[in-house]
């Protein structure tokens, strides 16, 4: 029987890129592995069927040849494993098996020895802080609670005076072997758990785990410019590994309280600002608050309206991304007076008498489409 196309088997064009062979792969040797298919002889076809045209189109000069010649240019040289020319042990297989197995291995001899999972929980701490805070940086002691190394052991888990013993199931590798079908497959060791060493006299304090509860502080600096919902990571600060494991990392999860005068949205600040009437109208200027503490004047042009918005440049929050600060926008909210003394309305009846459309163009304006919207339903 003849062998199809590899570009056929695979789903691809002959244009096809690496990463798109890789691609279509990936897909065929999840469908038809057999470790999903057990027992089913047609699955195992098309996967070794699929391996094998992935194991040539990936490498650049066999594919060449491929293109040239066909299968007469690649038959027969690609090695003896698995008796249908093409290694199983090799990095591209390996890597992409990685990917839908973990770290098993696959393969009949040769395999990498399984990472083994001792490293220490990640730990979480929340904290709260000001705009403020967010503003200057600060810093701030946190107690957590915790595992730490055992001091009785150093961390081993073996009682004082005694070593892990060799694990006998997998002769210290920290992996057993099994044979399904046409895999040898390479998974955790039961006994050890991985670590290819069996504690026989465990450390009484921490029972054997190399570890024991305890709180402890340190000191988290917030950077300046952190925003509400950032995350910091404290690389080694999590939860000591098991027998001597890696250890974890703390990651801080940092909440930005709301501000009574400014909202924040990146790295600009923005504040609602009364101005009065009379401002407004003729002009002027007022002090506004900045969030360092101080306070920025603020010029204010003559028919100023309500919503108009005015930005002070660099007075907003630091970046966290590089060395600029953001704006200051201030929005005016024009006030209108209210508990007027009789002289005062008097002078603003006098106003009013003295005004004119030219004073009030958007006021005109409206009215205006106001009179021509009421003749034309006469």
């Amino acid at each position: 029987m003849s062998k199809r196309d590899y570009y056929e088997v695979l789903g691809v064009n002959k244009t096809a890129d690496n990463s798109e062979i890789k691609k279509a792969y990936r897909k065929l040797a999840m469908k038809y592995h057999p470790d999903q298919n057990q027992g089913d002889a047609e699955a195992e076809v098309k996967f070794k069927e699929a391996s094998e045209a992935y194991a040539i189109l990936q490498d650049k000069e066999k594919r060449a040849a491929y293109d040239q010649f066909g299968h007469a240019a690649v038959d027969g040289n690609a090695g003896q494993q698995g008796g249908f020319g093409f290694d199983f042990s090799s990095s591209q297989f390996q890597d992409i098996f990685d990917e839908f197995f973990g770290d098993s291995s696959f393969f009949g001899g040769g395999g990498r020895r399984r990472r083994t999972n001792n490293r220490g929980s990640d730990l979480r701490y929340d904290i709260n802080i000001s705009l403020e805070d967010a503003f200057h940086g600060k810093k701030f002691k946190v107690k957590i609670p915790t595992q730490i190394s055992c001091t009785s052991c150093a961390g081993s888990g073996s009682a004082k005076g005694s070593q892990p013993v060799t694990c006998q199931t997998c002769g210290g590798r920290g992996q057993v072997r099994s044979q399904q079908g046409f895999f040898s497959i390479q998974q955790t060791c039961p006994s050890c758990q991985g670590t290819g060493s069996i504690i026989s006299n465990p450390c009484n304090p921490c029972r054997g785990s190399g570890r024991v509860e305890k709180s402890k502080s340190l000191m988290v600096k917030i950077p300046k410019g952190v925003d509400d919902g950032s995350r910091i990571r404290l690389s080694g600060e999590g939860e000591a590994g098991v027998n001597g494991g890696q250890q974890g990392d703390l990651y801080i999860f940092v909440s930005v309280d709301d501000h009574n005068i400014f909202i924040r949205e990146n790295d600009n600040l923005f504040a609602e600002v009364p101005i009065s009437m009379i401002d407004a109208a003729i002009g002027g200027s007022i002090d506004v608050p900045t969030i360092d503490g101080g306070k920025a004047r603020l010029k204010i042009p003559n028919g100023t309206q309500n919503g108009d918005q005015f930005r002070l440049k660099s007075k907003g929050m630091p970046s966290m991304r590089g060395s600029f600060t953001g704006d200051l926008y201030i929005q005016a909210k024009v006030e209108t007076p209210v508990n007027l003394s009789k002289k005062q309305i008097e002078i603003l009846e006098s106003f009013k008498e003295e005004s004119s459309e030219n004073e009030s163009p958007l006021s005109s304006a409206f009215f205006k489409k106001a009179r021509d919207f009421w003749k034309s339903k006469n």
